[in-house]
């Protein structure tokens, strides 16, 4: 390989240049800094499909163990001895508290930029709150 074949390629990092000042491309956002510099801000990731079929993997196989887990509390209230009906309602309030807490946990693993947005984490978290509120409501006597 010669040399000049080296200084062809990019391997994405480049020193800047000796007088200071850095360029910054013209498509990327920028922020201020104290001092008057202007800093890019990387771009937003982009979310694949590989990744969105591995957190719906995710998600289900999270949603199986909460439905176990929504019947194995709903069989604790009734030794308790709670109404059947209204333990199998705390259940579900606590199936869909865990899925939606689940839900936001996956989501920000998936594309934390994407999805740690108060528009998705505060209905997710409204929800989550709401049913466990009916869960301890449910599943008293």
């Amino acid at each position: 390989m010669a040399q000049g074949d080296l200084s062809n390629s990019s391997s994405g990092f480049s020193l800047p240049p000796p007088g200071g000042e850095a360029s910054v491309p013209s498509g990327t956002a920028t922020t201020a800094m104290p001092g008057g510099e202007a800093m890019p801000l990387p771009p937003l990731a982009d979310t694949t499909s590989r990744d969105l079929l591995v957190g719906g993997a995710i998600l289900l196989v999270l949603f199986i163990g909460f439905f176990f887990a929504k019947n194995g509390y709903a069989n604790a209230l009734v030794a308790r001895r709670v109404p059947p009906v209204k333990a199998n309602a705390a259940g579900w309030g606590l199936f869909v508290a865990l899925a939606s807490i689940g839900t936001a946990v996956v989501l920000s693993a998936v594309n934390a930029a994407r999805f740690m947005t108060p528009l998705i984490l505060v209905p997710l978290g409204a929800v989550a709150l709401l049913s466990l509120g009916l869960m301890v409501f449910n599943g008293r006597r």
